[in-house]
């Protein structure tokens, strides 16, 4: 018993000996404190990430600081955006920004320095950087420097970790002379470059593999645009992880790849426009892991050789050219875990029986290939699926049962695989688990969805033939398209249902369904909404003011509706608006000045009336001839994965689909009201307008006088107007024009001169009597003819006229002959020169009469 109260003594007095935790540490060195708040002075920080960095405290206990905790001298600078690590944190709030002060280099034993994902805004890389040698970790990528990487960074002969290159898009990138400092790093284990310019450098492969102890080497978007293929050896002799990806390697895979057979682990080859066959000698990389060689110009057939690769647990030959049958060696490696093989030319059966071994098997993409999915309907799969892609290959025609043993989907993608048939009840309360991506589209997949609760954030389940009311949804939901089905009942029911909070739903698709009634009045809780399709449905009443709550809308499409009543002056409030279509309703009223800067305006089909707004110039990205980066983005592409804007769009006198560029497409339609008064000379300051059409309406006045200063234009259609006067010599100047449409108006004099305008056909003018000149059939009087030259003379400046007669004559008397002649002495050249005649003569009338009746016809309808 004494034993204890003696042992308890002894600790005792020997803790009171020792230092307190708070005490266990020396104080930061205060010298290299007053370098580190030099430091931050010069920074920019949004996000306050160093407002712990005070002259009252211990530099120790900084943020992002590490002390040595015997000396208290500062040893590492942890300076990376905290987004890198948590998504839900906005980047460019808490990065980093300003200029690196020189004052680091009082840190003389600092050995690690981590700048990465934030913001210098293309300030190139400190060369003083290189006189810290006692740095082993170095990371500056994702942190928007630019121009010249000091080769000076060679000094850093203690660096094990380098990480550079990576910028926002309006930065200017890293670039190098040449990599010769690299092999100075002998230390190095780890480098990584990103959207580095090694254009110049075209030994990298020899250069890099001087490094003995390099183990990871990353070129991703660097401009190279070659392996060394014909090299045979390197001295790669520690490497396990190379990706090398998003080149441009024309040519096929380099032999001295096969000499690391024994330390390769992790191979990308992704992206780099590779050709060739794949060697069947990756069987030797026996070590090998992960293999990706997605997105080249592979052909031919799978090696079966990889069937080797006992200890596989990656492999994507996605998004190439290969063709044949899918080895049966491949669905024998056990610890296969993705197994990714879709965008090729596959072809055969795949069946249980393939697939019993892959029991770890939790990634499979088979999609856009010619396989065919054949397993039984009480198949139970020997694995646990997290993603499937079986888009565009033979899975139907019946529904695929054995999908609901697979308890661990998050991503399901089996659109347009001949699915035929109703969706199994099962298959909603199962797919109500997954908060992933559910896409069902392109097939003619049936069934009614009232009732039925979705929560996955993508579900798209356009172009199949459901019916019933519009499904709930819970507020995870962030893309929902269920466009091109038979959904039906009132609209008002979906967007006033009850959502346990604010809903996430950013992009919404209804279009070509039997939805009805009148928009609601319940728009707050669908605030993030910025894509919104209604378009080709059969709503209608007025379009309400409280629509103004979805203030983020970027495109919105309720055209092809029976929508009555004026343009509401709540739009005005869509800032972000870039894609307006009201085309094909009822609409009154005039059009209100205030429409801002949208890309596409569209109201084409309707009832405005009153006068063109002036203040059409205020669009200002019509008025410059490049969009600026990051505006309307979302117009080009779509972070959904499938859900990509598009609009059909009467452009160059056919209706076709703008889709993914709709960034790009300028275009204002205000054709098919009841428009009046003359066109607004301010138009012609839009010159990044590539669409205009006026036609069907009651303008009246002249064609602009400066129009040529549109000089974006590619479709120009002003018929059916009252327009006087002549056509403006500078429409002469529009040299991209392909689309002309002049046509039933009132013009008069003659078509001015120039290889544009006499390119287009006749029905580009007709219906305007008092026109003359090519390409109509009427000649102009002398009267026209010296309004013709004098239009000419202005054009062209000071020309002599004996010139033009000179010229004239000359060109008869070629002209003649050249023609004339041929057709006097060659009789089968004669005969077929007056068939030629004679048919176009017949074909003329034929469509002169058809055209005639349809605008009589339309007349008559007006």
């Amino acid at each position: 018993m004494m034993v204890f109260p003696l042992f308890w003594f002894l600790f005792s007095t020997i803790s009171s000996t020792l230092p307190t935790q708070a005490n266990t540490f020396p104080p930061c060195n205060e010298t290299e404190k007053h370098a580190l708040l030099r430091f931050k002075h010069a920074l920019y920080d949004p996000g306050n990430r160093l407002s712990s960095w005070s002259a009252h405290d211990d530099c120790c206990e900084w943020n992002g600081v590490r002390c040595h905790n015997i000396t208290g001298r500062v040893i590492e600078l942890h300076l990376g955006n905290p987004c890198f690590l948590d998504s839900e944190i906005s980047c460019r709030e808490f990065a980093l920004g300003g200029k690196v002060s020189p004052a680091l280099l009082q840190l003389e034993i600092l050995n690690y320095l981590d700048l990465r994902w934030n913001n210098f805004e293309g300030i190139p890389i400190p060369s003083f950087l290189s006189s810290i040698r006692s740095l082993t970790y170095l990371d500056l990528s994702d942190a928007s420097f630019g121009g010249l990487i000091p080769p000076q960074l060679g000094n850093l002969s203690n660096l094990h970790h380098l990480g550079l290159g990576g910028s926002d898009y309006y930065t200017p990138s890293l670039y190098v002379e040449n990599l010769h400092w690299i092999s100075h790093l002998s230390s190095l284990e780890y480098l990584l470059m990103f959207q580095v310019d090694l254009n110049k450098e075209v030994h990298w492969v020899e250069l890099t593999s001087m490094l003995s102890s390099l183990y990871k080497l990353i070129l991703n978007d660097c401009k190279l645009d070659n392996m060394s293929p014909s090299l045979k050896y390197v001295n790669f002799t520690s490497l396990t992880f190379l990706f090398v990806t998003w080149n441009h390697f024309i040519h096929e895979i380099p032999n001295w790849l096969f000499n690391l057979n024994t330390s390769l682990l992790y191979l990308n080859l992704w992206g780099n426009q590779l050709t060739g066959q794949i060697p069947e000698r990756f069987g030797q990389l026996k070590c090998l892991e992960s293999l990706s060689l997605e997105g080249n110009f592979f052909d031919g057939p799978i090696p079966s050789s990889l069937g080797n690769l006992s200890s596989l647990s990656i492999l994507d030959l996605s998004g190439n050219r290969l063709n044949g049958t899918v080895p049966s060696s491949l669905w024998l490696l056990p610890n296969l875990v993705q197994l990714y093989i879709g965008n090729n030319s596959l072809v055969g059966t795949v069946s249980e029986a393939h697939l019993k071994k892959l029991s770890k098997l939790k990634g499979l993409d088979m999609s856009s290939t010619s396989l065919i999915f054949k397993v039984k309907p009480n198949w139970a799969p020997p694995f646990q699926l997290e993603y499937l892609y079986m888009s565009s290959c033979h899975l139907g025609p019946n529904f695929p049962t054995w999908l609901q043993t697979q308890t661990s989907l998050r991503y399901l993608d089996i659109s347009n695989s001949g699915i035929i048939g109703v969706a199994p009840t099962w298959f909603w309360k199962w797919a109500s688990r997954m908060n992933g991506l559910i896409d069902l589209s392109n097939n003619q997949i049936s069934g009614n969805l009232s009732g039925v609760w979705f929560n996955s954030t993508r579900i798209h389940l356009n172009s199949n033939c459901f019916t019933g009311l519009l499904p709930a949804l819970s507020s995870n939901v962030i893309a929902l398209n269920m466009a091109n089905n038979s959904f039906s009942g009132p609209i008002s029911q979906f967007f006033c249902q009850k959502l346990n909070r604010t809903s996430q739903l950013e992009a919404l698709d209804l279009s070509n369904n039997d939805l009805s009634g009148q928009l609601p009045q319940c728009w707050n809780s669908w605030s993030s909404l910025t894509h919104l399709n209604l378009g080709n449905n059969n709503l209608s009443g007025k379009i309400p003011d409280s629509l103004s709550s979805v203030f983020s809308l970027e495109a919105l499409h309720l055209q092809n509706n029976s929508f009555s009543g004026s343009i509401p002056s709540s739009l005005r409030h869509f800032t972000s608006l870039g894609l307006l279509d009201l085309s094909g309703n009822q609409l009154l009223g005039n059009i209100p000045n205030w429409i801002g800067e949208l890309t596409s305006l569209n109201v084409l089909n309707n009832e405005l009336s009153g006068f063109i707004p002036e203040c059409l110039n205020n669009f200002s990205l019509m008025a410059a001839i490049k969009t600026p980066n990051g505006l309307f983005t979302a117009l080009q592409y779509s972070r959904y994965e499938i859900f990509v804007e598009s609009l059909m769009l009467m452009t160059v006198g056919r209706e076709f689909e703008y889709k993914g560029i709709l960034k790009y497409v300028r275009m204002i339609d205000l054709s098919s009201n009841n428009l009046s008064g003359s066109i607004p000379t301010e138009l012609s300051q839009l010159a990044g307008l590539k669409f205009l059409n006026l036609s069907r309406n009651h303008l009246m006045g002249s064609i602009l006088e400066k129009i040529g200063r549109m000089t974006s234009l590619l479709s120009l259609d002003l018929s059916m107007n009252h327009l006087s006067g002549e056509i403006s010599q500078s429409l002469a100047d529009l040299t991209f024009l392909n689309h002309l449409n002049l046509s039933y108006n009132q013009l008069w004099g003659r078509i001015p001169l120039s290889t544009q305008l006499q390119s287009f056909d006749a029905f580009s003018y007709i219906g305007n009597a008092q026109l003359c000149g090519a390409p109509l059939t009427k000649n102009c009087t002398a009267d026209d003819e010296s309004l013709g030259m004098d239009a000419i003379k202005e054009n062209e400046g000071f020309e002599m006229p004996w010139f033009y007669i000179s010229s004239i004559g000359l060109g008869f008397i070629v002209g003649f002959w050249g023609v004339c002649g041929a057709l006097i002495f060659k009789k089968n050249w004669r005969y077929a020169y007056f068939q030629f005649v004679y048919y176009m003569r017949d074909w003329v009338y034929v469509v002169v009469a058809t055209r005639l009746n349809w605008f009589h016809d339309n007349l008559r309808s007006l």
